[in-house]
């Protein structure tokens, strides 16, 4: 079985929030697959002590275990237990109720020699390679389809000029639209302090015999397609495949160096952390 792991971080002065891991348990019964970007919070208070990296460290430890000691549960089952395990930990010092307690997106994918079980939650990318050389991307759509009101308040802001007043005051009208919408009924999830965010998770599976690869992303890497359009997700995949998880990452840095400002390609960030996972079976 292949593996190979990459990550870095968008800015090499602050820590890495995300988060990845394989697990092979001993019995070479099968094994699973972590992937998690942390929400960067914005400044000022949070309600908790605890920083982003901690929080996915914590989560993505009980994942790990979780979904290879537990293969009697779900992996909602598994995502929900692992946020209650998570939540345990912060202990009574933290406000769990805070809108921007630290959270994280979330890839889940575990196997065995029968089937190949999956779970996406929020902006990360899961890419599943078929026996028949088709990909077939599992995505979580609903950060990316806002309403019409929000999208339109992003526009603006993108049309506004670098710098001006006028486009920082829209940035912040539309931070704050999008905000709104997070872990609410109509709007986009992420695996916070409540295990029922698991219940809002795409999820699916498939023969173990139908599926030769699986390569999951943040959304700092699936910027080559999502952002950039380099290509699709087969030939995202491709280029992992062939050149390994490094090379992808270091090709969106090249781009994102090539258009410094976002003007070509607009994005949030010049840089953001950056994972990619890719198993072989």
């Amino acid at each position: 079985m292949r593996i190979e792991l990459a990550t870095e971080p968008g800015d090499p002065a602050r820590p890495n929030e995300d988060y990845a891991s394989v697990a092979l348990p001993a019995s070479g019964q099968g094994g699973s697959l972590v992937l998690l970007d942390g929400v960067t919070p914005p400044e000022g208070p949070v309600g908790c002590l605890h920083s982003v990296p901690w929080f996915t460290a914590r989560l993505g430890g009980a994942l790990g275990e979780l979904s290879v000691s537990r293969r009697d549960l779900t992996l909602p089952d598994v995502l929900a237990g692992a946020i209650t395990r998570t939540a345990d930990a912060h202990g009574s010092i933290c406000d769990l109720s805070h809108p921007r307690t630290p959270q994280a997106t979330v890839v889940l994918v575990r196997w065995d020699a029968e089937r190949v079980e999956h779970l996406v939650l929020s902006d990360s990318a899961l890419l599943l390679a078929g026996a028949d050389g088709a990909v077939t991307a599992v995505l979580d759509r609903r950060l990316a389809e806002l309403p019409p009101a929000v999208r339109a308040l992003r526009d603006e802001v993108r049309a506004l000029p670098r710098g001006s007043a006028e486009r920082e005051a829209a940035g912040r009208a539309y931070g704050a639209a999008v905000e709104a919408l997070r872990n609410a009924d109509g709007g986009f999830h992420t695996a916070a302090a409540d295990p029922s965010a698991a219940l809002r998770a795409v999820t699916g599976e498939a023969p173990r015999a139908e599926v030769t690869a699986v390569a999951a992303l943040t959304d700092g890497a699936s910027r080559w397609v999502e952002t950039f359009r380099e290509g699709g997700w087969a030939d995202c995949l491709a280029l992992v495949r062939k050149e390994g998880p490094q090379r992808l990452v270091d090709r969106v840095r090249e781009l994102e160096l090539a258009d410094p400002d976002g003007l070509a390609f607009p994005r949030g960030k010049r840089h953001d952390d950056a994972a990619v996972v890719y198993a072989e079976f």
